[in-house]
């Protein structure tokens, strides 16, 4: 079984890679830019098959793969090459890869919540004997909790998750009655519970998990953790976390492993690790989204820039200039990739 997750798990990544790749690939092709070859894997070609105008191939290394465009870094004469489009269309494919991955995680979470029988809202049914502050001016039967910390809550998952970074005292936005209600500084903390638990002593109602329901469960499951990606990102620039907390592709693989090593049925564990593909697909398409040279975040940044200079001068900027900050910025991730990737090996090793 050892064998079988760490597969399961390289699969995993790079179906996400590949994945990402064919929203490029489609939106190339429908928005008429010439792709060269559509690749999934890395390495030596393993199958190749030359279609009308693109190879399609098979790689030997199943991690990833690519959608080579004509004309990505350079300007090439060729009226269908990647820089001769107009700029709102090369958005366009450089948005397609993220919008797949996010999909990909939304489709998971879809089948997962397929069958739920309930999902548990954000009105407050219950509050537990002895609940301090309870009243007019806290907590009542019949809240709803509209925002913790200027977070939106839309379920009772949303309020623990943005309760346990809160790390006490909170800002409460509420609905009582129809109209809104603000709890300033809040105490709010988990207190014991008679059957010995730690909990806020809070009840949510529960709502039918009708199809419809199922599918918004399952969209605003994708949404917080898009913004979970954000509350990572906000943590490790202002230091909360660090690069032991980040984790590559030899860390994904450890995690995943770790997941089908536990004594849950087998069943359970698959969940478990469809789940976290899930998270890592949405991060992905957060983490690519980001303004930095190499992504395609930075991509569209520069695409946007230089057509607002272009605009200014009345000169078009050589597209082999923004290659070369492309290709230094893919020097410094690959960098960044390697330090975390001894990271994930040190933490294996240590323990």
């Amino acid at each position: 079984m050892f064998v079988i997750y760490i597969i399961l798990a390289i699969v995993a990544f790079g179906l996400l890679v590949a994945i990402h790749e064919f929203g490029h690939f489609i939106a190339a092709k429908l928005l008429g830019v010439k792709v060269n070859e559509f690749a999934v894997g890395m390495g030596p070609r393993l199958l190749k098959k030359q279609g009308r105008e693109t190879l399609y191939s098979l790689r030997a290394i199943p991690l990833g793969g690519f959608c080579a465009m004509e004309g990505e870094d350079e300007a090439v004469p060729d009226p269908r090459s990647f820089t001769a489009k107009r700029r709102w269309r090369r958005v366009i494919i450089l948005i397609a890869g993220s919008a797949m991955n996010f999909l990909m995680g939304l489709l998971i979470l879809t089948v997962l919540y397929s069958n739920i029988k309930y999902t548990v809202g954000n009105t407050i049914t219950e509050l537990a004997e002895g609940f301090p502050d309870a009243g007019e001016n806290g907590l009542m039967v019949g809240d709803e909790i509209i925002y913790v910390n200027g977070e939106r809550i839309y379920y009772s998952d949303d309020f623990s998750m943005f309760m346990s970074l809160a790390g006490g005292r909170v800002d409460i936005v509420l609905s009582r009655d129809g109209e809104r209600v603000e709890l300033t500084d809040y105490p709010l903390v988990r207190r014991p519970m008679p059957d010995g638990s730690m909990k806020y002593g809070i009840t949510f109602n529960a709502i039918e998990g009708t199809a419809a329901e199922r599918v918004r469960y399952s969209w605003y499951n994708a949404v917080n953790l898009v913004r979970m990606t954000r509350v990572s990102l906000m943590q490790l620039v202002t230091g909360r976390a660090g690069l032991r907390d980040l984790s590559g592709p030899v860390g994904i693989v450890s995690i995943i492993n770790d997941v089908g090593q536990t004594d849950e049925p087998t069943s359970h564990k698959l969940r478990n690790v469809a789940y976290f593909v899930a998270i890592i697909a949405v991060n992905l398409a957060v983490m690519n989204m980001l303004p930095i040279p190499a992504l395609d975040g930075g991509r569209i940044f520069f695409t946007l820039i230089t057509g607002l200079i272009e605009a200014v001068t009345r000169k078009r900027i050589n597209p082999k200039y923004e290659g070369y900050v492309h290709a230094a910025g893919f020097a410094l991730l690959l960098g960044l990739m390697a330090i975390v990737m001894v990271s994930d090996v040190l933490k294996i090793v240590n323990g």
